[in-house]
């Protein structure tokens, strides 16, 4: 796995998410070792950009990165 930024990452979890979810551990997991190297608390989703964008969405997503270990928070 090769040193990627956050929003890189993110940007690769957008694109999982709209490809029915296809290798979505693995940007999760390039996700948290992009924020551990910047230091990030959180990673920040826009709404907008979601394939689910209404709160029962956001919940099933913030409860599913939490076990992988990322906090998420949406803008």
């Amino acid at each position: 796995m090769s040193d990627i930024s956050v929003s890189e990452a993110t940007d690769a979890v957008y694109a999982s998410i709209k490809n029915n979810n296809e290798d979505l551990d693995l940007h999760i997991a390039a996700l948290k070792a992009a924020m551990a190297r910047e230091g990030a608390k959180e990673a920040v989703f826009e709404t907008a950009k979601l394939a689910q964008p209404n709160r029962q969405g956001r919940k099933l997503m913030q409860a599913y990165f939490k076990k992988k270990g990322v906090a998420v928070s949406f803008s």
